[in-house]
């Protein structure tokens, strides 16, 4: 007969054995599942293995699809816009055009061997003028689009920088701004002055900085939520020197995509000023000024005095539209969930 003290011993100890082996075999579970997840990148890894996870998933078919998509909307974007550019520069030059001479002998002309898109209202070949009026338009823009995004950066970074009443007060102006349609107050800008370059320059660019400026503003409160900007001000820095040292230098990359996104709306902007005869004098070969001189003559049948001019329009819009997003990807990184897509 077993005693009795001996068989507890035993089962007790068997009991302990059996929880050691099970809490163990748990920990061994659990030490898996750690794994499996820094393997694939989940939120206890380190940030070697999420490095290493991030490329694994850059490495899949769709990440690849994405990338040569890109890629290709890149040499695209860019070689379209250097032709345009080329030619903008180089045709007018080179063909000769004088736009203050007129040939009312070649008025109205349709596309032939020698007039590739045929002559407009005054005899002057559409192709010479729609690229010059196409240079005019790009430097408008880009004009317009660098004192937006300068003005626009200014005021966003001491909004979010400073804060306070200041921060609302500006906020509250760029609200008011936005409330009204861009083109209306446009219009009412360069109605005051009208047939001015200058005019037209300042419409653009005071209705267009309010998207910098709120872009610029989100980044900078993210960006006082760093830890070296609060080392910056622990360390004797005055709210200036940090917004000139750190914060400004920070956000260039959001600015400048801002300004690049920016130049398809001053190009339509100038084009529908012009178009409704408020924007560049007439002796400045504009696209808006080409299009608004030609739609009288579509009347009488001319189709091809407004045609050229509309697709280097809508070109020079794709072409800037589709380098600006492929430098924005590059810039500002997307979110690891949208790479594992």
């Amino acid at each position: 007969m077993a005693d009795p003290l001996t068989a507890s011993t035993v089962d007790t100890t068997g009991k302990a054995k059996a929880k050691d082996t099970k809490g163990i075999k748990d920990i061994e579970g659990i030490e898996g599942a750690k794994g499996a997840a820094n393997a694939g990148g989940g939120p206890g890894a380190r940030p070697g293995e999420w490095r290493s996870a991030a490329r694994r998933r850059a490495g899949t078919p769709h990440a690849a699809a994405g990338s040569g998509r890109a890629r290709l909307r890149w040499i695209v974007g860019g070689a379209t816009l250097a032709v345009l550019a080329a030619g903008a520069v180089l045709l007018p030059w080179l063909g000769g055009l004088d736009e203050r001479v007129l040939d009312y002998g070649a008025v109205r002309r349709p596309p032939s061997a020698e007039h590739l898109f045929g002559t407009d209202e005054t005899g002057r070949d559409l192709v010479l003028l729609a690229f010059a009026g196409l240079r005019v338009s790009l430097l408008v823009a880009v004009l317009c689009a660098v004192i937006s995004t300068v003005f626009g950066a200014v005021v966003g970074a001491v909004s979010g920088a400073v804060g306070g009443w200041t921060d609302r007060l500006l906020m509250r102006v760029v609200d008011t701004i936005n409330a009204v349609p861009h083109l209306l107050l446009g219009i009412v800008i360069v109605a005051l002055y009208r047939g001015s370059l200058t005019a037209v320059v300042a419409s653009i660019a005071l209705t267009h900085w309010t998207t910098v400026a709120r872009i610029v503003r989100s980044e900078v409160l993210s960006l006082r939520q760093r830890p070296y900007i609060d080392a910056a001000i622990s360390g004797g820095s005055s709210r200036w020197r940090v917004v000139r040292r750190h914060l400004l230098p920070a956000v260039v990359p959001q600015a400048a995509i801002s300004a690049v996104l920016l130049l398809p709306h001053a190009v339509w902007h100038e084009t529908a000023l012009s178009f409704l005869g408020l924007g560049l004098p007439p002796h400045m070969a504009s696209i808006g000024n080409i299009l608004g001189d030609g739609r009288d003559a579509v009347l009488l049948g001319a189709w091809w005095i407004v045609t050229l001019p509309s697709v280097l329009l809508v070109v020079a819009t794709l072409a800037v539209s589709g380098v600006a997003a492929t430098w924005r990807d590059r810039l500002v990184p997307r979110r690891r969930s949208e790479l594992a897509l």
